[in-house]
């Protein structure tokens, strides 16, 4: 199974980058053998519309991780953190640049899911947020694919990961994320009919 992360905080070293390496690391837990890709924004060089194309012509490094990744990809993970009450910007200029009929193929057979960083009790609006869009993206694009319904919302990062994104001994935290990471592996896997080895 090929599973992209995408850590949408522009900033280096964000929580965001934090909580989605330490997610990628419990999705190796569950699922020995996985590809799984995480791109981190703080490469993100897509500009908004009417503001140059996309992709860029030279396509850029960033810009063709994404696409080779997400194409390739049965289970995409959008990690975005929440900045003033809704997802980074970066997530909607993305959203925006690709939902359209060119990137098609793109929202058809996927699997998406949806986490929330936050560096205290937020995650949830940025998570619905996003959910909310890639519905209407499937929906107006005609394709089929399905947004997870579990979503993530991932509280106190800097309490509960350390700086090499290990957990800090959260029984609550941990769980979380591992009952998220189960929980759309088994969706991925009733929506691709594989088994439940399948890798």
């Amino acid at each position: 199974m090929k599973i992209l992360i995408l850590s949408t905080s522009p900033r280096t070293g964000s929580y965001t980058l934090r909580a989605s390496t330490y997610l990628k690391s419990v999705l190796a837990t569950e699922l020995p053998g996985a590809d799984i890709t995480l791109l981190d924004f703080a490469g993100f060089d897509i500009s908004p519309l009417g503001k140059g194309g996309f992709p860029s012509d030279p396509t850029t490094a960033f810009q063709s991780e994404l696409l080779e990744s997400w194409q390739s990809a049965s289970l995409i993970i959008f990690c975005s953190p929440e900045y003033n009450w809704t997802a980074s910007a970066e997530t909607f200029i993305l959203l925006e640049r690709m939902g359209s009929r060119t990137y098609r193929d793109f929202f058809d057979n996927k699997v998406f899911a949806v986490a929330g960083v936050s560096s205290g009790r937020g995650g949830r609006q940025p998570a619905l947020d996003i959910s909310r869009v890639l519905s209407k993206i499937i929906g107006f694009l005609g394709t089929e694919s399905v947004v997870s319904s579990k979503i993530l919302e991932i509280h106190e990062v800097g309490q509960n990961l350390n700086e090499q994104a290990q957990s800090t001994g959260s029984t609550v935290f941990e769980d979380g994320m591992r009952n998220f990471v189960r929980y759309n592996l088994r969706l991925t896997r009733r929506w691709f009919h594989l088994p439940s080895s399948e890798s």
